[in-house]
């Protein structure tokens, strides 16, 4: 099942702000605040008359036009933070929105004779609404944030998180240095280094048809044009607002708003709407939050409904065998034109090189097309085969024996053909992705038919599975289904675990993450550590959360050795293959970006002074473990640490598997551990699997 959208990224950001454009001047007549975390603005636009602006920065993030028909009610005494905004912005013009960088932030400008406002929406991490006055002071915030990269509270200066690399607008050049500088795949680099997101950066692979799992490493010149000229194509349409949006449903679910079709959503329902503000608003104001789902929404003690369950999975497995079988003759009819091309060589490349020849000349595509119906009339074969072209492409179609193959005019037959049998390849690739889904389908089936049987045979059995959350010792591996309890956290972009005391430890994933850290999240009480080895991650073990004040703790010795595997464990040690590195700690004070006289420093790296604190050949090594509670999610990191915090793990040690094989065997395993396979689905792909493993080779320790 496809994740639920809960937050708009920003590509729907960018495409929302395109078309709130057509509102400015609008009215504003007064301010609504719900539950601390949606803003409502109702203004009054002079063609369009009532407008209702909604921005939500709680679990749900959104900033859209909203039909008036899905507005909620007034809520009672407004709070002050809505007096305050009723005070400024009563009778103000609303003079545009903008987004900053390309990052999740929006800022709404309105313009009165007295004063001018600006509200600023965080819709990223925990989501904040701060109000300026034409000065950037903050005038007041829903939430208050002191941290050491940034402050938005009331009376200060209001400052912008560091503005991430756009990659919409990305040069070719920077691409490519972003691609190399990367230790992981195409896939992941694109959605970490390049800010694209798993869903867009998984489009980019699929239009520039690579490999998304390919490593870095693996990569070529000939990747990463395909990629770039994909981006090309995905921010067309964003820099020309000519949007075309969608709202995709899974299986009777909303499961995702999109400024335009996704190629990744191919095989999903679609419903197109006029505008992206309109097809926002329809998906929010119907969406289904995931884990609650109708029937977890229904009365508790009434016998589930499992005939339509089971009706329901027995439907999506037949739209599932039909989409298999429409890829396997898809795929069928492209290796076929390839074929057809192959066999009428001469014919194909007369035609080609006609074209070629034309275009040469500054003949026009029209020109081109009169031509060839002119020599069709006199009988001249090349000509007759031509069916029709196609300028704004640059394709040329022509019948090859009854079969219709088009041809682009600016590679030879060999290519062209070679092009046709990628196209074939790149759809049986979506063929085995939908082999898998339906895998998943019949377990999710058996499930259901499990549970009726079950419930058939002791139906009061479910009271017992209902209140199994609050006993102390829960078989997690063997319920029948585990709920999904995940809160997303500030740190998890970067690497990271708890130590066996509690504290925790970040690391690097690159070059700039390391940079970030120091200046960012390094602080006076906390600790850094470092493997004595070229490549390893800048390790930071944290006293206190960013947002409190640096506490003056004593770090037990077992979280310093935890901390200092960490740092060996994700270093170029195990990428050499090696079992076993120094590392060493030191002081904040310590760290510095100022090299020594006539020493330079490349990026991500320190010089440190002072004396530092060895930890002789410490051992690799990482576990990667399934947490059930208090949140469902992927744990990973020194084995010590990991072990008790984790319902399942599996180590991992230096071996000969990438870092996407590991990962699909380890995800696999753990499959067959739990009885809910659809819960390790959810809460452990293979993707997320890869995040706690180290760069380079692995094996599973028991293998």
């Amino acid at each position: 099942m496809t994740d639920v959208k809960r937050e708009l990224s920003s590509i729907d950001l960018a495409a929302v702000v395109a078309e709130l454009g057509a509102y400015e001047g609008a009215k504003l007549d007064k301010a609504y605040l719900y539950d601390d975390d949606l803003l409502r603005l109702k203004m009054r636009d002079f063609d369009r008359g009532r407008v209702e602006l909604l921005v939500e920065v709680g679990e749900t993030k959104r900033a859209h036009v909203s039909d008036p028909e899905n507005v909620p009610d007034a809520p009672g005494r407004p709070p002050n933070f809505a007096m305050m905004l009723r005070n400024r912005l009563s009778g103000a013009d609303f003079a545009g929105v903008e987004q900053y960088g390309f990052d999740r932030i929006l800022q709404f400008h309105f313009e009165r004779g007295d004063e001018d406002t600006t509200i600023v929406a965080e819709l990223f991490g925990q989501g904040n609404v701060a109000v300026l006055d034409e000065n950037n002071e903050v005038v007041d915030s829903l939430d208050t944030v002191r941290l050491k990269s940034r402050t938005v509270a009331p009376g200060s200066q209001y400052e912008f998180p560091d503005e991430r690399i756009n990659p919409l607008e990305v040069e070719y050049e920077t691409l490519v240095a972003h691609m190399e500088e990367s230790d992981t795949d195409l896939v992941r680099t694109l959605a970490t280094q390049l800010n694209f997101g798993g869903l867009y950066a998984e489009e980019v692979c699929t239009r520039a048809g690579v490999e998304k799992g390919k490593d870095i490493a693996d990569a070529d010149e000939s990747d990463y044009e395909a990629i770039f000229d994909a981006i090309q194509r995905l921010a067309e349409p964003v820099r020309s607002a000519d949007f075309d949006p969608r709202v995709y449903e899974e299986d009777d679910v909303l499961v995702d708003v999109t400024p335009m079709p996704l190629e990744e959503y191919a095989d999903l329902d679609s419903e197109a709407f006029d505008t992206f503000n309109e097809a926002v608003d329809y998906y929010f104001a119907n969406f289904v939050p995931e884990g609650e789902t109708e029937a977890e929404q229904s009365a508790g003690d009434q016998r589930p409904d499992f005939e339509a369950e089971i009706e329901k999975q027995k439907r999506i497995i037949q739209q599932q065998e039909q989409a298999i079988e429409g890829f396997e003759q898809e795929a069928e009819q492209e290796r076929e034109k390839a074929e057809r091309l192959y066999g009428h060589y001469g014919l194909a490349d007369d035609i080609l090189t006609t074209v070629r020849n034309a275009l040469d000349e500054g003949t026009s595509w029209d020109e081109i097309e009169a031509r060839f119906e002119e020599g069709a009339e006199q009988g001249i074969e090349a000509a007759e085969a031509v069916r029709g072209v196609d300028p704004e492409n640059g394709m040329v179609t022509v019948e090859l024996d009854g079969v219709n193959v088009p041809l682009d005019a600016e590679m030879g037959v060999e290519k062209n053909a070679d092009r046709l049998y990628t196209e074939a390849k790149r759809i049986e690739e979506k063929k085995e992705g939908a082999l898998a889904a339906i895998e998943d389908t019949r377990e999710d089936l058996e499930e259901v038919e499990k549970r009726k049987e079950e419930w058939e045979a002791d139906p009061d059995e479910s009271d017992a599975e209902a209140d199994e959350d609050e006993q102390e010792d829960v078989d997690w591996l063997s319920r029948q289904s585990i709920p999904v309890r995940q809160q997303e956290q500030w740190y998890e972009r970067f690497r990271w675990f708890r130590t066996s005391d509690g504290f925790l430890v970040i690391g690097g994933r690159n070059a700039d993450q390391n940079e970030e850290l120091v200046q960012k999240y390094l602080e006076g009480n906390d600790l850094f550590f470092h493997a004595q080895a070229h490549g390893g991650p800048v390790t930071v073990l944290k006293t206190s959360d960013p947002s409190e004040p640096s506490r003056d703790v004593d770090v037990p010795e077992q979280s310093k050795r935890e901390a200092a595997q960490f740092a060996v464990s994700y270093s170029s040690v195990w990428k050499d293959s090696r079992f076993a590195g120094d590392a060493y700690v030191v002081t904040p004070d310590q760290v510095s970006k100022t090299p020594e006289s006539g020493e330079y420093l490349e990026k991500g790296g320190f010089a440190i002074r002072g004396d530092r604190e060895y930890f002789r050949d410490v051992e690799v090594g990482v576990a990667v473990g399934i947490s059930c509670e208090p949140h469902t999610r992927v744990l990973g990191g020194p084995p010590e640490a990991i072990v008790p915090q984790v319902e399942t793990h599996i180590e991992v040690e230096p071996g000969r598997y990438a870092q996407n094989d590991i990962a699909k065997r380890i995800y696999r395993a753990f499959r067959e551990r739990f009885i809910d396979t659809s819960f390790v689905r959810k809460v452990a792909s293979p993707d997320l699997i890869q995040e706690f493993l180290p760069p380079g080779g692995s094996r599973m320790k028991d293998e």
